[in-house]
């Protein structure tokens, strides 16, 4: 849990106190009880327990139903305002190569008149770039606890937007070795990359259209405020684009696999028919000379035998090259 006293005056904004507060919550609350007319408070915490959400929500205001959202940490993103705390449920996402799995967490965002309250679920902690930004940004620190928000969503999409160009890497990988000629059975790593873009999506596609609320004028955010959250929207159309992009083409992966895996089989088939027609004109005569009946023409005749070898290879050859010349063996 840390805490962060930015003071939002209109010509120098800047960060006044930063502190490093554990578990401490009366550190925390002590510091909101402290704040000038100027300032405002973010306080982040991760993973928290149930008490310290409790101790934290009267002072702030948070309605009892957001509390809840926060302990449960399976939000899909949304947007949610209760009186004057408005609260953004966001899911962070971060893509490991090496298993090609997309790995998601949670990040819920509340503001107040002079706060912003942070809450992380998950490995992926996109606040520590968010803190970063306004450090290098502090003009956006005159808009208060907004500017706080506006920069852990930016964030969060800047990651979404990486995470799409290493699902699209292995895609392009993938597809290679689709069309390639040997023959893999690719069916399961077609699943599995499909799982992880659908995990995506679910975490991109709900928050489209709060990325979009937040850049409309009737938003309620300070009209210099309206740019930044219209290059949010912007990155997130484009990120969900992208992801539908993904989940069709790993369609077509499929049915293209699929395709090529009905191919092979009918390969294999003629393969089987070609050499069972080759092998049926020599079992055809051999049958008919094997019925061992007394009377039989050719019999007793000195060349029998050598012609009917030669009838049997013969017709076999003849097949064969048949079949070569037209591709079935």
């Amino acid at each position: 849990m840390w805490c962060v006293i930015y003071r939002e005056t209109p010509g120098e904004p800047e960060q006044v106190d930063k502190r490093q507060v554990g578990g401490d919550s009366a550190a925390v609350l002590d510091g909101l009880k402290r704040l000038g007319e100027d300032e405002f408070c973010w306080v982040h915490l991760d993973d928290p327990d149930p008490g310290d959400l409790e101790e934290l929500a009267g002072p702030l205001g948070l309605h009892p139903l957001a509390v809840e959202d926060v302990g449960e940490a399976h939000q899909r993103p949304k947007r949610e305002r209760y009186g004057d705390v408005l609260a953004v449920a966001l899911k962070t996402l971060w893509y490991v190569k090496d298993r090609s799995e997309v790995e998601t967490g949670e990040v819920m965002v509340f503001t107040g008149p002079r706060f912003a309250l942070t809450v992380r679920h998950g490995r992926a902690d996109p606040t520590g770039e968010a803190a970063r930004r306004l450090g290098e940004d502090p003009h956006l620190l005159r808009f208060g606890p907004v500017a706080v928000l506006h920069a852990v969503l930016d964030t969060v999409v800047d990651s979404y937007t990486e995470a799409a160009v290493q699902v699209r890497t292995d895609l392009t990988a993938l597809e290679r070795r689709v069309f390639s000629p040997e023959r893999e059975d690719l069916t399961e790593g077609v699943y599995s990359l499909k799982r992880e873009v659908l995990e995506f999506r679910d975490a991109v596609q709900p928050l489209v259209p709060v990325a979009q609320d937040f850049a409309s004028p009737h938003s309620g955010w300070p009209e210099e405020m309206l740019p930044y959250f219209r290059d949010v929207a912007d990155h997130m159309h484009r990120t969900d684009t992208e992801v539908r992009s993904l989940d069709e083409l790993l369609n077509s992966a499929l049915d293209a696999h699929l395709a090529r895996v009905g191919t092979w089989q009918n390969d294999d088939m003629r393969r089987i028919s070609a050499w069972a027609a080759i092998l049926a004109t020599p079992t055809l005569v051999a049958g008919i000379y094997g019925m061992n009946f007394t009377h039989m023409p050719e019999l007793t005749w000195t060349y029998g035998y050598p012609l009917a070898v030669t009838v049997m290879v013969g017709a076999a050859a003849l097949l064969h090259r048949s079949f070569r010349r037209n591709g079935w063996l």
